[in-house]
């Protein structure tokens, strides 16, 4: 009896992990995007962290890509770094959400003032964002 309420328990969360997993691969994107998404994260991450001080960019949006920052700084994700390509897909998927609603909100501009790579690299970032 006393072992039912944390199977629930457990059988809730595995539930609810694997709705998320879900709702992200159902938001990837098509194209073999996701794999140069994975490829160019660590210029993604400067992004972000660039489009989070920028003080031109409305409150909310600055918000949320904090947020997105503390989940990407967070060591629990929705799949483990240490399952290779995987691991770092979700980051990228997680990235791309919050640049689609941030280019939405702030424009290319600010994309493309703020952006640290090459310019074929923006192109797969504008790619992701749906422009």
């Amino acid at each position: 009896m006393w072992w039912q309420i944390p199977l629930g328990v457990a059988a809730g969360l595995l539930v609810c992990w694997l709705l998320l997993l879900a709702a992200l691969a159902s938001a990837r994107p098509r194209g073999g995007l996701l794999t140069e998404a994975v490829r160019l994260l660590p210029d993604l991450l400067r992004l972000v962290s660039r489009l989070a001080r920028d003080s031109r960019l409305p409150p909310g949006t600055r918000r949320l890509l904090w947020l997105l920052a503390a989940y990407l700084a967070f060591p629990v994700d929705l799949v483990p770094d240490f399952i290779p390509v995987l691991g770092y897909a979700d980051d990228a998927l997680a990235i791309a959400l919050v640049l689609r609603a941030v280019v939405r909100r702030a424009g290319d501009e600010a994309l493309r003032r703020h952006w640290p790579g090459t310019p074929d690299g923006l192109d797969v970032v504008r790619r992701l964002c749906r422009r």
